[in-house]
């Protein structure tokens, strides 16, 4: 969200054009998404993952553009 709201900012002074583009769900699209996921069709990429703990790390990593896919979180939900 920050760099939409800083292209939005600057957009008046340079002589790109920037504007703010968000996207909208719907179900028979996340439907379809889900197939093609099961379907082994389309594959998500994942660089690395962290721990919940390993947080300040992730984001120091994507901070530094090194993230040649997503950066997948992994919460494990507390033994009871």
């Amino acid at each position: 969200m920050d760099r939409q709201l800083r292209a939005l900012i600057l957009s008046p002074f340079i002589s790109q054009r920037l504007t703010m583009v968000m996207g909208k769900e719907n179900a028979p699209d996340l439907e379809h998404l889900c197939g093609l996921i099961e379907a082994d069709t389309l594959v998500p990429v994942i660089d690395r993952t962290y721990t919940l703990e390993q947080v300040p790390d992730a984001m120091r990593y994507f901070d530094a553009g090194k993230a040649r896919g997503k950066i997948a979180i992994t919460i494990h939900a507390p033994q009871s």
